[in-house]
């Protein structure tokens, strides 16, 4: 390894074929310092899910991945346990109408998961990403072929979810998943294929094609970070539109309410320039929520399990970094092979969620147990609420 690799893995299983990847990460000449790896990692394409990697004057587009921008936002709400009913069904096919998810058709609103027409306030949040968009599209036409409007505001599939938890003191939080579903697909996509044909016409040997690199400096690699910032913001905006959707189910249902004191908004699939051992470096986190000093993030257990608002202690060796969540133990595959949905009714019991085999590689069993990934990584965040989830929308 040309650089060391630094672990937050204390008490949690990680398979061998993501050491394996992370040493040949660390091999690439352009890291800087060492390599962090959190303790929710596992095997990814191209970088290790829940590493964290500062190069410079190059990136690697594979290591931020194609769910670009993918994050989480939580609210918290002066709503308490009492004011919800005691069956959430209702709520949650409110949620469902509300907010496009998945391959969900509702007639006259959404198609498969996207909007047959946004409403106006995702149109005017469109509308300050729409200038950008156009520049990048102009210069790549394969982009051009998405109609981001669309999806913007809408959840998606797989691990992407809405959820109402409860606090320690029984307050009402809303929390949600997702990134800048198909059209950061396909951003992500495009530049991975360009950085490829850029280690072929250079003829650089890798050891995995999908660790290839832009330069700084090139056209590309400026293309790409403008076009990955773009994805970004997109899917920061889209994470506030959901949460408007969810806030008007809420407030058409329930009591009247205020949203209350912490209000978070974070990516953990994403890249951006920083400082660390006195170097500008570019950060590309894989799986990885920023935790500087006094920072607040989200780090979201299973289904149904609990999930942690922290605050970051700006810890230097894991380049101000902890984990984006619980991390899988098994493919999709697997888990869909392995349990029964008798067993995820049982692992999800109390929460109001779908329990059918649609959703059975999500279920909580696949993943680690989130106390010891909390556990494993004290010395980079300290918890400032412990959430339980009673109701789940699965994309």
């Amino acid at each position: 390894m040309v650089v060391p690799l630094k672990m937050w893995t204390d008490g949690v299983p990680v398979e061998d074929a993501a050491i394996e990847q992370m040493r040949k990460i660390c091999s690439l000449p352009f890291l800087h310092h060492h390599a962090a790896l959190m303790p929710d990692a596992h095997f990814g394409i191209g970088a290790t899910v829940g590493s964290v990697l500062a190069t410079k004057g190059a990136i690697i587009p594979s290591a931020v991945g194609v769910d670009i921008g993918c994050g989480m936002a939580a609210v918290e709400t002066t709503l308490k346990a009492s004011d919800l009913p005691d069956n959430l069904s209702e709520i949650r096919s409110d949620i469902e109408r509300a907010v496009p998810h998945g391959v969900v058709t509702v007639a006259g609103r959404s198609t498969r998961g996207s909007w047959d027409a946004a409403p106006g306030s995702v149109v005017t949040k469109w509308s300050h990403l729409l200038s950008r968009f156009e520049a990048i599209a102009r210069k790549h036409k394969r982009l051009a072929l998405k109609s981001p409007l669309s999806q913007l505001g809408t959840l998606g599939g797989g691990n992407h979810f809405i959820e109402l938890c409860l606090d320690e003191r029984q307050a009402v939080w809303i929390m949600l998943h997702s990134g800048s579903r198909g059209v950061g697909n396909q951003i992500g996509q495009h530049f991975i294929e360009m950085a490829r044909d850029d280690m072929r016409r250079h003829f650089i040997n890798l050891p995995d094609r999908d660790m290839a690199y832009l330069v700084e400096g090139t056209d590309h690699f400026d293309d790409y970070f403008e076009a990955m910032s773009w994805a970004q913001d997109y899917a920061f905006a889209s994470r506030e539109s959901m949460m408007d959707g969810v806030l008007r189910v809420l407030r058409a249902r329930l009591v009247p309410f205020k949203t209350g004191g912490i209000a978070v908004n974070c990516h953990h699939n994403y890249a951006s320039r920083e400082r660390h051992y006195g170097s500008d470096v570019i950060v590309t986190r894989k799986g990885a929520v920023r935790a500087r000093l006094g920072e607040l993030g989200i780090i979201p257990g299973s289904m149904g399990a609990k999930s942690f608002i922290v605050r970051g202690k700006g810890s230097r060796e894991s380049f101000e970094s902890c984990s984006h969540g619980a991390g899988r133990t098994m493919s999709r595959t697997e888990a869909k092979k392995r349990f029964t949905i008798e067993e995820h009714i049982t692992a999800t019991e109390g929460v109001e969620c779908k329990k059918d085999d649609s959703v059975l590689d999500e279920t909580p069993m696949a993943y680690k147990n989130i106390d010891d990934v909390m556990a494993a990584q004290m010395d980079l965040v300290e918890i400032v609420a412990t959430l339980k989830q009673v109701l789940c929308v699965k994309g």
